[in-house]
């Protein structure tokens, strides 16, 4: 089991636990209240900085639930926290888009994360056919 150095930037939310205690993914927190107008654009404190063993990294997602809940989207789709982001200030955020109007509260949760090894140091090596079976294009049905 990994130990994972954790600063919060807030007592306002709560402290980050297993979802539910049925998934490895943790939810991640507004760490204040927010109003959005349609069309803004905002990043979001989660209230936490954490020290990532070397080798991994986070990557953060919305929650099933945020874009019906809050009418928001990630605008980077998936958030990449490197072990290499853990400084005393390097507090964890969300960018946002608004579909409409909407408020978040502090501790309100939007978004997931997880832990996870980094890629392993790999070399490409150009070929001119790769020997496999075609599938056909575009798409696993090769259908367009």
């Amino acid at each position: 089991m990994e130990t994972i150095r954790i600063k919060y930037f807030t007592d306002k939310i709560e402290k980050l636990t297993y979802i539910d205690g049925k998934s490895d993914w943790i939810d991640l927190r507004a760490a204040q209240d927010i109003d959005l107008k349609q069309g803004d654009f905002a990043l979001i404190p989660l209230g936490v900085a954490m020290e990532l063993p070397k080798g991994y990294e986070a990557h953060i997602v919305p929650r099933s639930s945020t874009f019906k809940n809050f009418g928001i989207i990630q605008t980077n789709h998936q958030g990449v926290v490197d072990c290499s982001y853990c400084g005393d200030n390097d507090q964890w955020f969300m960018p946002v888009y608004a579909m409409r109007d909407t408020h978040i509260s502090c501790n309100d949760r939007i978004c997931q994360f997880r832990i996870v090894e980094n890629q392993p140091k790999i070399v490409f090596e150009e070929v001119n056919a790769l020997g496999a079976a075609d599938r056909g294009g575009f798409g696993s049905t090769g259908k367009q």
